[in-house]
């Protein structure tokens, strides 16, 4: 079986230091093991996501030298590369989900706005088991005269284990680490976890190489992956870049975005540089991504958050 990494940013706005240290670890993760790269755009927020940054995502990637074989403007068998226009995969897996009593309607709304993108750090979202879990048939339809419910999945008590190739051997009790999540909101957008999931499986994704923020999504994927039939991926998470007053970069951190950046460094010193960062080269000089693949390995990458005083 061939290897295939992937790159899923999230198009609203300019990519920063943080988004290209994930794109280039998660490449020569693929190419160091042979493997080729897909490209789709996490587009499920229509308010939020969209062009002109997908195309100018692609754009930067293409500079940086970090390319994909396949996805957004490339085409191949596992389309289309935008996840807004793969709503009847997520509404096939959705039902096979509700078909094993997975499912229950939420009319809770305070995490709705967010369950379409990733998660982030200090973003509580959900944990344990909503009241409306529990609610009779006649309770529900009261509530659903009012207005259509969200979808959650119901986890059990249940633990999910898996070795992480950055961060070694991962435990998580879904019930009281994870709890209850979103799958659907009540307007029909369907969650990050449940499109991650089958986007990944469907794309025949068989390595995942993201930010440590995401490292409590995996159990919950892994958990659809399982119900829905699929084949589990590797995964390793990265530490995060922060500012030096331990802020964790973001896109409204513009002079770190690749705006600024295309302006004050060459392909092969921004690749050098975050290479140097995460610790697979022992200084920070120019070095292309093809360059660097034979300097890759897990064991080198570090595991604790990385300061960005001063670039």
């Amino acid at each position: 079986m061939t290897e295939k990494g992937r790159f899923a940013p999230s198009p609203s706005g300019r990519m920063h230091l943080g988004n290209v240290l994930s794109f280039l670890l998660a490449w020569l993760d693929a190419r160091a093991a042979g493997g080729t790269v897909v490209l789709r755009m996490e587009d499920l927020d229509p308010l939020r996501t969209g062009e002109p940054w997908a195309s100018r995502i692609a754009d930067d990637l293409r500079w940086l030298g970090l390319g994909w074989e396949e996805g957004f403007q490339a085409g191949g068998p596992n389309g289309p590369y935008c996840q807004r226009e793969r709503t009847a995969l997520y509404d096939a897996a959705f039902r096979a989900l509700e078909e094993q009593g997975l499912l229950y309607p939420c009319w809770c709304s305070r995490h709705q706005r967010l369950a379409a993108s990733a998660p982030h750090p200090g973003e509580v979202r959900d944990m344990g088991a909503c009241p409306c879990r529990a609610f009779t048939a006649e309770e529900r339809a009261a509530r659903w005269r009012e207005r259509d419910p969200a979808w959650k999945a119901a986890v059990p008590h249940e633990t999910v284990a898996f070795r992480d190739a950055n961060c070694g051997p991962q435990s998580f009790h879904l019930a009281h680490d994870c709890g209850d999540f979103i799958v659907r909101r009540s307007d029909g957008v369907y969650a990050y976890q449940l499109a991650v999931t089958v986007d990944d499986a469907r794309m025949g994704v068989t390595r995942v190489v993201r930010g440590m923020d995401l490292l409590d999504s995996t159990p919950r994927q892994l958990w659809l992956m399982d119900k829905l039939g699929y084949r589990r991926p590797t995964y390793a998470h990265l530490p995060l870049l922060e500012a030096a007053d331990g802020r964790r970069l973001s896109k409204r951190d513009q002079d770190l975005d690749m705006g600024a950046l295309r302006e004050r460094f060459t392909p092969a010193e921004l690749t050098g540089y975050l290479a140097f960062l995460a610790g697979l080269t022992e200084e920070p000089a120019p070095a292309s991504p093809r360059e660097l693949v034979k300097e890759f390995t897990w064991a080198k990458v570090k595991r604790a958050p990385i300061c960005i005083e001063q670039l």
